[in-house]
């Protein structure tokens, strides 16, 4: 095998992919800020216990483990960043109060979320602890919306679901141990065949509306239709009405629901959603409310976020952006009077102050970069000035 292959799944950001997902992470970054987010960077590695702790446990077999050299312990490469934030937030902050907290950094997986998807998913976030108002899901989701304009897709689509409304079928049921895993497989999975077996020893009422959530799914209909023919409680119409509410306040393109959704059913205790755009066959981020997510931490807090899965793959969706670049000389250029260094170098400051990119290259020659380099220095009149490049062209 060549050194220089890397693993299945796992692959270099080159130059133009780079800039891009640099571009969007900075403008999610500061999308997140101007709503009052702070920015914090866990660390890659933890003890396993600590990143398995509570909800963590379900991404056991997506971590990849190794043993510290150090303590002999076993650790962890972070799958997924939203237990460590919980951490930080209900162990090492500890404020009082409602805290919104971002994030954006790699991950990695020990096998992959579908076959063309990288192991090392670069993810963003957003969190709010301590917020159990329906006011903190509006945000919340009015900010998935947004970072998902934010990539540059024309529609935004939001699927969203609830697991209160599978719980306040089940009631009772959800005592049990195998069998009720069976029947949430076949739910998840939509599999009528399966849920018949899985749910025969069930209660009538409640077979037949399990069979009725596979069906429901769709427009804001849907949940009419869930209430005329899903079981009557309370706590079916919390759920409902949450859900009702949410798309209400959405500014997504369009708005479906699924009654049977259940990714996180362990781990969620509030609304749900997914968010879709054009171009891209998986979700683009998930988030909901998920309270009391930091107990294992000793500090339950009621909590809600999101998460864009990899911006690596958001960015194949982005626009192009042309970077423009100024040519510039170098002071050793035989063209150059020694005497105009000290302006020159001035001038080069002044334009990269300004944001501006400027290369430095020998004689006229174009740099050998990816970039349009459209303008150039020259010395006029005793001055450095920007002058349009005779015949520029894209690198």
């Amino acid at each position: 095998m060549a050194r220089w292959l890397l693993p299945e799944n796992i692959s270099d950001v080159l130059p133009e992919e780079a800039r891009t997902v640099e571009r969007l992470r900075r403008a999610l970054l500061d999308l997140y800020r101007s709503y009052g987010y702070e920015l914090v960077i866990p660390p890659l590695l933890e003890h396993l216990d600590s990143l398995l702790t509570g909800s963590g446990h379900d991404l056991e077999l997506t971590t990849l483990k190794l043993v510290d050299q150090l303590s002999g312990r076993t650790l962890g490469v972070r799958a997924d960043t939203t237990p460590q934030v919980a951490r930080i937030d209900s162990h090492i902050l500890n404020r009082p109060g409602v805290a919104r907290l971002c994030y954006a950094g790699s991950t990695l997986h020990a096998r992959p979320m579908h076959p063309l998807a990288s192991r090392e998913p670069f993810q963003v976030g957003a969190e709010i602890y301590g917020d159990a108002d329906f006011d903190a899901d509006r945000e919340i989701l009015e900010l998935a919306v947004r970072s998902a304009r934010v990539i540059g897709t024309r529609r935004v689509l939001v699927d969203a679901g609830h697991p209160g409304v599978v719980r306040a079928v089940l009631g009772a049921e959800l005592t049990l141990g195998e069998e009720i895993e069976d029947v949430l497989n076949a739910l998840n999975a939509k599999d009528p065949g399966a849920l018949t077996v899985a749910s025969s020893g069930f209660a009538p009422q409640v077979r037949d509306a399990l069979h009725a959530l596979l069906e429901l799914h769709g427009g804001s209909s849907i949940l009419e239709e869930a209430r005329k023919r899903l079981p009557d409680s309370p706590a079916l119409h919390r759920a409902l009405d949450d859900l009702a509410q949410l798309a209400l306040d959405s500014r997504a393109d369009d708005v479906s629901f699924d009654l049977a959704d259940l990714h996180g059913f362990r781990y969620h205790t509030g609304v749900t959603f997914s968010v879709y755009v054009d171009g891209l066959s998986v979700p683009l981020l998930r988030g909901g409310r998920y309270d009391d997510i930091g107990q294992a931490f000793g500090r339950a807090r009621p909590a809600t976020g999101f998460s864009l899965l990899d911006l690596r793959e958001a960015a194949r969706l982005a626009p192009p952006v042309v970077e423009r670049a100024i040519r510039a000389p170098r002071c050793n250029d035989p063209l150059v009077d020694p005497a105009s260094t000290a302006a020159l170098e001035a001038a080069i400051e002044r334009l990269r102050g300004a944001g501006e990119i400027v290369v430095r290259t020998e004689g006229y020659e174009l740099p050998g970069v990816n970039l349009t380099v459209d303008r150039q220095l020259v010395w006029i009149e005793g001055s450095w000035s920007v002058e349009p490049l005779a015949g520029w062209k894209e690198g």
